[in-house]
């Protein structure tokens, strides 16, 4: 059983183009302890939650050790174990702690890293319509069709954690940046 323990305001960071990762004009979106896990089966909490809200496609896993980023999908990360040090934005971006219950949900373009964490860590992945991935590490060569892919990229339809009722496309629209806006910024590079 899904257990919603009350409405989470997510935090929001900005990373910006550093010349290696595009990052994004859109907030990555942090919902601290979102949502509390059945302890028999605290992955498919994440699970069924997150296709509830259409976002599917899931996996199960950590994060990976190096910096990389998808520019054919937004990503939603819900924490179901253990805890975790992850950088987010690539170099100069922003460390955060994340636990148990913890949702990230990361635009496309914007790196992210697990830098170190609990033996017991573990995340569901999820990806907005059931969008296929990729995945780039910011390595010569990935922009600009990277930056092309990102730009095409629709508003997710729901948030992950709350559906229609959620923050992420009023915050994502208040960002300034429709789907025409950021690719206009992008074809500008």
């Amino acid at each position: 059983m899904t257990q919603q323990q009350h409405f989470v305001q997510p935090k929001q960071w900005n990373f910006k183009d550093d010349g290696v990762f595009p990052n994004s004009p859109l907030p990555l979106l942090f919902y601290l302890r979102a949502i509390r896990t059945n302890a028999k089966g605290p992955a498919s909490t994440f699970e069924k939650r997150f296709a509830e809200n259409d976002w599917s496609n899931s996996w199960r896993d950590g994060v990976y050790s190096f910096p990389h980023y998808h520019s054919t999908s937004h990503e939603v990360l819900g924490v179901y174990s253990g805890a975790a040090t992850l950088r987010l934005g690539g170099e100069h971006g922003k460390n955060v702690e994340v636990k148990a219950g913890d949702v990230i949900v990361i635009p496309a373009g914007v790196a992210h890293q697990n830098m170190g964490g609990t033996d017991d860590f573990g995340v569901v992945g999820a990806y907005p319509g059931g969008r296929s991935w990729d995945l780039l590490r910011g390595l010569p060569g990935e922009r600009p069709k990277a930056d092309h892919n990102i730009a095409a990229l629709p508003l997710p339809d729901n948030d992950p954690v709350y559906g229609a009722n959620g923050s992420l496309r009023r915050i994502w629209r208040d960002a300034g940046m429709s789907s025409k806006q950021f690719a206009g910024e992008m074809s500008g590079l």
